[in-house]
């Protein structure tokens, strides 16, 4: 159970963080006010996270990560919580799957629409191997705007061999689903199988190539793929970030046939600073205290700067 720094990457960037092996998972601390403690990579990890949370905190203790506060969560569908102590209510966007014709019969009008019209203006999606090729595609969808969303992209500049690397994590689990027009990719999908589900690391389309609707095509080809091999939920992230309700984001999955599923994170504090963390309920961070209409207004002026400071000179003066 030595204390070590290991690599990790926070908001796209790398960093190094300390970590220990704690119940076979790899632990990780981060923070400076106050020092918490997760399970490296914990969408990713198969099985439980923590089996037994009071054999794994003392394991933690006798490891030597100094940690205020232990987090880990239960993997849907196991949402009814089990464990006696601080909750936070997190989300994913999940589309429940059985067959394709379930989830495609239950889409609005719009995204068939949408799905189909990818086919009709020449898009070929399939499933393609991780490889040069692959990553050089990749490589040129990333680097294509330095704002997605309405704020910076993390990929955005990064070179062909930093792109190659991230991309491959995981790739003895993942799949990749490629968008094609023309030979040329377009767009690509990533996801990890995790035990039953299918969890997504990314699904990006050039910006140039929106109104072919590669989106629409490469969600539809990933439900069919996973409706083959029997997994039970795809997952794409959260489905509200904080209280963030009304985003494109958000709307782009409710049309896609993604739902909410609400699952419980746990917060064990380990010393007093721990306490005070929990009991003021500071893991919902700034963005979480404050008011919704504050925070819309915050993000509308965020997207604005954000888009301003990145366009040429030029079209400014314009």
């Amino acid at each position: 159970m030595a204390v070590t720094y290991i690599a990790t990457r926070v908001r796209g960037k790398n960093i190094q963080a300390l970590s220990s092996e704690i119940d076979g998972r790899t632990v990780l601390v981060k923070g400076q006010s106050f020092k918490i403690a997760s399970v490296r990579d914990e969408d990713l990890v198969e099985g439980e996270l923590v089996r037994d949370p009071g054999q794994f905190v003392a394991e933690l203790k006798k490891s030597g990560l100094k940690a205020d506060v232990l987090t880990f969560f239960q993997r849907p569908p196991d949402v009814k919580p089990r464990f006696p102590y601080a909750v936070e209510w997190e989300n994913y966007a999940v589309i429940p799957i059985t067959t394709f014709d379930a989830w495609w019969d239950k889409l609005p009008q719009e995204a068939r629409k949408n799905t189909r019209r990818a086919a009709k203006r020449g898009v070929v999606v399939k499933a393609v191997p991780f490889d040069d090729e692959l990553a050089r595609g990749i490589h040129k969808i990333c680097n294509e705007t330095p704002v997605r969303q309405g704020k910076p992209f993390w990929h955005y500049g990064k070179d062909f061999e930093a792109i190659k690397t991230e991309h491959a994590t995981y790739v003895e689990r993942s799949e990749f689903i490629g968008a094609y027009f023309e030979n040329e990719l377009i767009g690509f999908i990533k996801w990890v199988y995790v035990d039953k589900l299918a969890y997504l690391l990314a699904i990006l389309a050039l910006n140039s190539h929106q109104d072919k609707r590669p989106m629409n095509a490469l969600l539809a080809k990933g439900v069919e793929v996973c409706a083959q091999k029997g997994v039970g939920h795809m997952v794409y992230g959260n489905y509200v970030y904080g209280k963030k309700k009304d985003s494109s984001l958000v709307e782009f999955k409710r049309r896609n046939g993604f739902e909410q599923i609400d699952f419980p994170r746990y917060y064990l504090p380990l010393t007093m600073k721990g306490r005070l963390f929990t009991t003021l309920k500071l893991y919902r961070g700034m963005v979480g205290l404050l008011p919704a209409p504050m925070l819309k207004l915050l993000l509308k002026v965020r997207g604005y700067l954000t888009e301003t400071a990145e366009r040429p000179v030029a079209a400014q003066d314009a």
